[in-house]
């Protein structure tokens, strides 16, 4: 077996984990990981007094159909260069687990983490478009939500249907602390950091980062 292939193996192993443990579970195909990635992710941690953030780095995002995949393996090793903290792990389990959407990660991942109070964070733009997200609802049900804000996705997400449909289910950004332990529906609407970074912006003009 090669180095590679080793460090394949390794990188879709689920992380240490325990129980009690709060983890926050940041879904994206991080082509290119970059500083708004980091920078949501620290927030999370102390607004959400989160124990890990986890980034879920997908093999193909199904909503993106038109963007060629990059290759996962140098996807994982640019997302850990990029994570730069230690409670911050990266992971490619979506590909250990055959899923390509959201729903069909966390139907097989959470019976897995049993004992964890787990979070499933977003930014802004993805709350806008979440409705077409497949089982989006059964989603919703299934663990508590953080919603980060990015510029010019405000009002469009507050605006979104699926923000309609949830809202008895929105909590205080003040209530983000005790999030992770409030049993599902529930989301909080986070107004920093303002995240003006993208994957797509910077595939088109890497210059941008």
């Amino acid at each position: 077996m090669t180095a590679t292939a080793r460090l394949e193996e390794a990188d879709l192993r689920l992380p240490p984990f325990y129980p009690g443990m709060r983890i926050g579970l940041f879904g994206g195909s991080f082509d290119p990981p970059h500083e708004g990635h980091l920078k949501v992710s620290l927030v999370a941690l102390r607004a959400l007094r989160l124990d890990a953030v986890w980034w879920l780095v997908s093999p193909h995002n199904p909503l993106k159909r038109n963007v060629p995949s990059a290759d996962l393996h140098r996807r994982i090793l640019a997302a850990r260069q990029m994570a730069r903290h230690p409670a911050i792990r990266v992971t490619g389990i979506e590909a250990a687990l055959g899923t390509r959407y959201t729903a069909d990660t966390l139907r097989h991942l959470l019976p897995r983490l049993r004992g964890v109070a787990p979070v499933w964070m977003m930014g802004a733009d993805n709350l806008a478009s979440f409705h077409h997200w497949r089982e989006w609802r059964e989603i919703a049900q299934s663990l508590p939500i953080a919603v980060f804000n990015r510029p010019g996705s405000f009002r469009d997400a507050l605006a979104s249907p699926a923000a309609h449909a949830l809202w008895r289910a929105r909590h205080d950004p003040s209530d983000a602390p005790l999030l992770a332990a409030m049993p599902p529906p529930a989301w909080v609407f986070l107004p920093a950091p303002h995240v003006d970074i993208s994957s797509t912006a910077l595939r088109r003009n890497p210059s941008a980062s």
